[in-house]
């Protein structure tokens, strides 16, 4: 092709040849020099690369309705590339002149067959959709002026080259064909401007906006001249943006790059399969390992337990990616409501506890099951009639319509919690790990709401005036020592005008030790305003129980000679509750009517949707609207997704679901949306999430604060399944998600689900990991980069261990 250009060249030359001598002489010389031009010919293909270009810029230019400008001095700089451009032969920049010009002659057929036919030509190459670049492919190359412009461009060009070798003649018709050449380009593009400037404005604008990189066709050209070495070309101007059109994957047919480019993503994404090399953790507590509580590296270098400092969380620096055993013979667990009464052996192989409290009818051994009659220390006859007693002695309790969430200290096996139920109460049941071996253990296979925590010197996981009732049945806490700063725990988690009911021998038994308790006691209450609303004793179980109640008004603390204890200053938040010390100080009743706590919940089940009287339009909620309408619109937003999705589409038998946790909670819709099943969910609010605890608690449902860069306190194989709304996309920058997952298996029963709202990154990511762990994949699902991954998780454990140094005694 490029042979054929110069030979046109030299036609013309031999046309302008005299009969003369002089004129032969003259011919000769010209011959020589088109010899030496034909010798270099292999520098054309980089003009007709820069051609292009300044064509496509000109393209560019034209659609702003300017004059298109002359090749630059960048194209006779970018000759030095020649070497590098010549192997790309299918590179827009190598076709002529015509097929890369815009708006020429040469299109005005194309575009009255678009006109007509109402559809372009299709393209092998480039994608139909988008006109300019169909425009593009579809010129002919039938020379014509266009080819002729394009000659003498890079006569031009060549002439600049070589320093004014050729004679002042041929420059000087070159330069009157160029002229003549514009005055017809001109006027082409004034006749086909008025049809196509806006079509192309739009095109290039559109273009522009696709640029991801903020790159514009010069700084691409820029990015050539610094890539000469590469394989890559990288043209400037409108090419450019058609590159880019290309690039962005919007037509029928994809770039080699971007092929490339998800393919090696894929390969890596593929191998990263092999980095998952799952192993059994090794630890002295075994198939009961709870990280955070079972670090006794820690543990041991402790200065003093007095405090039950031994009891608290401990956490290894980076959790454990580690998978916990199964206890030998573990069976799947039953179903409640028998499961509030016997559990299998094997899945909590203890009897300690059973040996221990078997007499006051906590747990027995049953052939090849665990029982539970129902009865606790101060309920030896059953929590039923110790829950009715509590009642008949304070109505105002109202068990399930005023008094709806309560929390139980020294829980035990947690009968008072799971007969609770039946009265339509939640309860917040929480024991320590201690000698009592593994009674938060059994209260979760039971399918009962048990957390392992302690008081001991931090304040509880639980945002403040949220409890309705705070229960203590000989729970073992000496609330009275040390100025009581663990009743006033007690009274910054209780609502204003809510209760605590405490059973324990110091109200009924004459014992000095108990005496002199009672005394203290009766002394700190009265100091912290606590009403005593009674005192009273159950003669079916033997057992006495004192109820007071939290003030609804800060009156009587003003009127207090003392100040003893202190209330606390106005700068101590009573929600702040992670990794937060003790103060032995008492939070003030907000008296603001639009203050949360100033006025008591609605009762069940109205609390349950409508937003809190203390959610204000002038606040913004989450998801960005005003906070009762976010309120509302998440409540909407749950209830659909549950019932048309969670419900019937996903394959989950809910009869055998009971214990569900919200990963991620927010207002609680999802549990909310639960509601009418027989389960509780355990609403988690991350600590580094926006703070809505207290408004889960002013609808009637539960939960706790939780870092899940860290274990979470409770033993393994405890909930039947597990929720996870955009969670580790936020957790992934912050800690391992490899952890997580590993910490997401200790929890999930085997057999148990995990539902998975995030990313498709995060969603391909965790497809991976749970399949190197051999779950089953139920279900996945994807839409504009949204995922839905859901996940049941097998009886697999790895068969290599790993050795937790932090964990062994």
């Amino acid at each position: 092709m490029a042979l054929g250009k110069y030979t046109r060249v030299d036609n013309r030359r031999s046309s302008s040849s005299y009969c003369s001598k002089v004129t032969i002489v003259v011919f000769v010389a010209l011959c020589l020099v088109g010899v030496w031009m034909m010798t270099s010919s292999s520098v054309v293909p980089v003009q007709n690369v820069d051609v292009s270009e300044e064509n496509k810029n000109e393209v560019k230019e034209q659609s702003r309705g300017e004059v298109p400008e002359q090749v630059s001095e960048s194209n006779v700089s970018n000759e030095s590339n020649d070497g590098n451009n010549k192997q790309f032969e299918d590179n827009p920049g190598d076709l002529p002149e015509d097929a890369t010009k815009g708006d020429g002659n040469g299109n005005n057929n194309n575009q009255e067959e678009e006109k007509s036919d109402g559809k372009p030509e299709e393209n092998s190459e480039e994608k139909p959709e988008e006109k300019q670049e169909e425009k593009i492919e579809e010129k002919p190359e039938d020379g014509g002026n266009q080819t002729e412009e394009g000659d003498s461009k890079t006569e031009s060009a060549e002439s600049n080259l070589e320093g004014g070798e050729n004679d002042n003649k041929s420059n000087s018709d070159e330069n009157q064909k160029k002229s003549d050449n514009d005055d017809e380009e001109k006027k082409q593009e004034n006749t086909e401007e008025t049809k196509d400037e806006e079509k192309i404005e739009e095109k290039v604008e559109q273009n522009d906006n696709k640029d991801t990189d903020g790159k514009s066709g010069e700084n691409k050209e820029n990015d050539q001249s610094k890539n000469q070495g590469s394989n890559e070309v990288f043209p400037s101007g409108a090419q450019s943006e058609l590159l880019n059109e290309t690039s962005t994957q919007n037509g029928a047919w994809k770039t080699q790059a971007a092929e490339s480019k998800n393919e090696k993503e894929t390969q890596l994404t593929s191998n990263q399969n092999t980095v998952y090399s799952w192993k059994l953790c090794n630890s002295t507590a075994g198939s009961d390992f709870i990280p955070c509580l079972d670090n006794l590296q820690v543990i041991r270098s402790l200065p003093s337990t007095k405090h039950y400092e031994h009891r608290e969380r401990h956490c290894p620096e980076e959790a454990p990616t580690c998978l916990v055993p199964l206890p030998e013979g573990y069976k799947h667990s039953i179903q409640w409501p028998k499961s509030r009464e016997k559990i299998w052996y094997s899945n909590v192989p203890h009897t300690k506890l059973a040996q221990i409290k078997g007499h006051q009818n906590w747990v027995k051994v049953t052939g090849e099951y665990l029982t539970f009659p129902g009865g606790g220390t101060q309920f030896k006859h059953g929590a039923l009639h110790y829950i009715d007693f509590i009642q008949e002695t304070v109505p105002e309790i109202a068990w399930g319509k005023r008094s709806r969430v309560v929390l139980d200290i020294g829980c035990g096996v947690a009968s008072f919690g799971g007969f609770l139920f039946d009265r339509d109460v939640l309860t917040m049941s929480l024991a320590p790990k201690d000698e009592h071996e593994a009674q938060v253990q059994f209260a979760l296979e039971r399918g009962i709401p048990a957390i392992s925590a302690v008081m001991g010197t931090k304040r509880l996981p639980f945002p403040g005036r949220v409890f309705d009732i705070v229960h203590c049945a000989r729970c073992r806490v000496p609330w009275h020592i040390e100025g009581g700063k663990l009743l006033l725990e007690l009274n910054r988690l209780l609502r204003p005008g809510g209760f605590f009911v405490w059973s324990a021998t110091p109200i009924y038994q004459k014992l000095p030790e108990d005496v002199e308790i009672w005394e203290a006691m009766k002394k700190l209450t009265k100091a912290m305003c606590w009403e005593v609303i009674s005192i009273n004793k159950d003669t079916v179980n033997g057992v006495g129980v004192a109820i007071y109640k939290k003030p609804t008004s800060n009156e009587c603390y003003e009127q207090r000679s003392k100040n003893e204890p202190p209330t606390c200053p106005v700068t101590d938040d009573p929600n702040a509750a992670w990794n937060v010390p003790l103060e032995a100080c008492m939070h003030k009743v907000p008296t603001d009517s639009s203050e949360r706590g100033s006025q008591w919940p609605e009762q069940w089940p109205a609390r349950l949707d409508k937003p809190p009287y203390w959610l204000l339009s002038s606040q913004v909620g989450v998801y960005g609207k005003a906070a009762p309408e976010d309120f509302s619109a998440d409540h909407k937003h749950w209830t659909r997704v549950v019932s048309k999705s969670y419900l019937n589409g996903m394959g989950i038998d809910w009869s055998t679901v009971r214990n569900v946790m919200d990963m991620r909670a927010v207002y609680g819709g999802f549990a909310a949306a639960l509601k009418d099943l027989n389960i509780w969910v355990m609403n988690v609010v991350s600590i580094d999430s926006p703070d809505t605890l207290p408004i889960i608690y002013e609808r009637g449902l539960f939960g706790m604060y939780h870092d899940w860069c860290e274990s979470f306190s409770t033993y393994p194989r405890t909930y039947d399944l597990l929720h996870a709304d955009h969670l580790f996309s936020k957790l992934k920058k912050r800690c391992s998600i490899v952890g997580v997952l590993a910490e997401v298996d200790r929890i999930l029963r085997p057999e148990g689900k995990l539902i998975v709202r995030d990313s498709v990154e995060i969603i391909n990511e965790m497809e991976n990991m749970v399949k190197s762990m051999q779950w089953e994949v139920r279900l996945t699902y994807s839409k504009e980069n949204e995922g839905l991954l859901c996940v049941q998780k097998s009886m697999w454990r790895p068969n290599e261990s790993e050795t937790l140094k932090y964990a062994i005694a």
